[in-house]
């Protein structure tokens, strides 16, 4: 009896090394779907310059059912999806988190943008969401966890969320007291050393953007994939740089990213990706998804249909981070008429969208203008100012939203130059600027608090020996106008009823030379 089960438990054991050896070498495939930055863009839509429709997520959820179909695969997003479009906003991203369940994704990181209608809610959609939302570098908001492990067809896959450092200046302030957010590449490097002997594929979900992914994947080893966010970057086909891949599929719902992985030995051999692009030209929607759209889109309708003017030419809302647009001009200069103030400087990452020839809804004006931002001006020296300018174009390579759009004054910036020495000539009012004189500038909340890293208003209006935060009102010495009880947005909107058409141009206000 012993002789046999001895000779039993030896069969069995080279059995069981035959097949392992068997399975070391047979190639495993795996799919990761992703998107990023939707910003809530749930119906198709016309982007400035095209004539065609694009985007829509009916028609992105019936694709990525079909390419799920085809084998073992993951559907991640990197961040910035519930706030942006008014069919999210006006229901502080409720419609996004239910769009996303009944499409089963399985993991998002979160955005900066996620933040934005502030922690309580951010909780809330945290809770009806039927998947994990990470944010490893973010330390004091519990819900979010560092990353998660998928076991897919026996691979498992250590996914790490991480958003950008910024997110203090890119969202107001006060939705993110009490958080820190930490060094994503020292927290990425902890992770990923912690999961790289517990999982066979790495992916770091990264709301960072491109250039930022670009050194983690160059600085942090036993990265896999690298699926990005943060910067709408529309990489069409992977990039590799050493054994990392990065991917990133566009923005606002108008692609789909796809990446295949073979895996052969517990390691990737080879990664194989594209984007598919998503529009009304596919033909077939997920109907599931296109009921609960229009369900939304339906309450929408009934608040935002009303006409409230004729735009007489195409308003730019899209290259507002990286130069003069017709639509900048004409909400800095409704904002500075408003305050009664010399100028107007507001970040470009504030216009969110084109408003197109023709009659103008309020859902345009929601649209271009989705944030709950009101109008403060403050006195600034020339000095200050110039700052402020230096500020507005520091980053102007990443196409940040801090790009200023202006009124009542031009500027010539070189952006060859490093940053804090690229502006060049400044004009107020047609004269060159006096360093030492103080001028009356408009903006809006979120920059006086130092919103983007706008320090100057935020340090001019605090240093007032009265300054004070009430009710969200700011008050000081220094501080000029402060009207909390009315939307910059709703400002726009009594401005371009009172016009009844606008047709802004391009006036040679911002200016690239030597």
């Amino acid at each position: 009896m012993k002789r046999a089960l001895s000779c039993f438990i030896r069969v069995i054991s080279f059995l069981v090394l035959i097949f392992s050896a068997s399975a070391q070498g047979e190639v495993r495939e795996i799919r990761i779907l992703h998107v990023n930055d939707f910003h809530g863009f749930a119906t198709p839509h016309r982007p400035f310059g095209s004539q065609e429709p694009a985007g829509g997520i009916a028609y992105l959820a019936a694709l990525a059912e079909a390419l799920r179909n085809e084998k073992p695969s993951l559907l991640l997003s990197a961040g910035d999806m519930i706030q942006g479009s008014d069919w999210a906003n006006l229901f502080q991203g409720k419609s996004v988190v239910e769009v996303m369940n009944r499409m089963r994704f399985d993991g998002m990181v979160v955005g900066n943008h996620e933040f934005d209608f502030g922690q309580k809610v951010l909780g809330q959609r945290m809770g009806e969401a039927r998947f994990p939302i990470l944010g490893a570098n973010v330390e004091g908001f519990e819900a979010l966890k560092p990353y998660t492990i998928h076991d897919l067809v026996g691979i498992r896959i250590g996914i790490i969320g991480v958003v950008t450092e910024d997110t203090p200046v890119t969202t107001h302030p006060s939705n993110v007291v009490g958080l820190r957010f930490l060094a994503a590449e020292e927290t990425v490097r902890r992770y990923v050393e912690s999961l790289r002997n517990r999982v066979e594929v790495v992916v770091v979900l990264s709301h960072l953007g491109l250039y930022a992914d670009r050194l983690r994947a160059e600085r942090v080893r036993g990265i896999d994939v690298i699926v990005g966010g943060h910067s709408h970057t529309k990489v069409e086909r992977p990039i590799r740089i050493g054994e990392t891949v990065l991917v990133q599929a566009w923005e606002h719902g108008k692609a789909l990213g796809v990446l295949d992985l073979a895996l052969e030995g517990g390691k990737i051999v080879s990664a194989r990706g594209h984007l598919e692009i998503v529009s009304p030209a596919l033909g077939k929607k997920d109907e599931s998804v296109e009921a609960l759209v229009l369900s939304y889109q339906k309450k929408v309708d009934e608040l935002l249909e009303e006409v409230v003017g004729e735009a007489e030419n195409d308003l730019d809302g899209e290259n507002v981070r990286k130069r003069e647009t017709n639509l900048g001009n004409l909400i800095a200069d409704i904002l500075r008429e408003r305050a009664g103030a010399q100028v107007a400087v507001i970040n470009g990452g504030g216009i969110r969208r084109s408003i197109l020839k023709g009659s103008i809804r309020l859902r345009d004006i929601y649209g271009a203008l989705p944030f709950d931002n009101y109008i403060v001006a403050v006195r600034l020296t020339g000095t200050e100012l110039r700052e402020t300018l230096e500020h507005g174009v520091s980053r102007i390579e990443e196409e940040a939203g801090r790009f200023p759009q202006v009124s009542g004054l031009t500027f010539t910036f070189n952006p060859s130059e490093p940053p804090g020495r690229r502006v060049k000539e400044i004009l107020v009012g047609g004269r060159p600027i006096a360093l030492d004189q103080e001028y009356v500038v408009a903006t809006h909340d979120f920059l006086a608090a130092g919103g983007d890293g706008y320090r100057a208003f935020g340090e001019a209006v605090k240093s007032s020996k009265d300054f004070a935060l009430i009710g969200g009102a700011m008050k000081g010495e220094k501080l000029v106008y402060s009207n909390p009880g009315q939307w910059l947005r709703d400002v726009v909107i009594e401005s371009i009823r009172s016009r009844g058409k606008v047709s802004p141009l391009l006036e040679g206000r911002i200016r690239e030379g030597k």
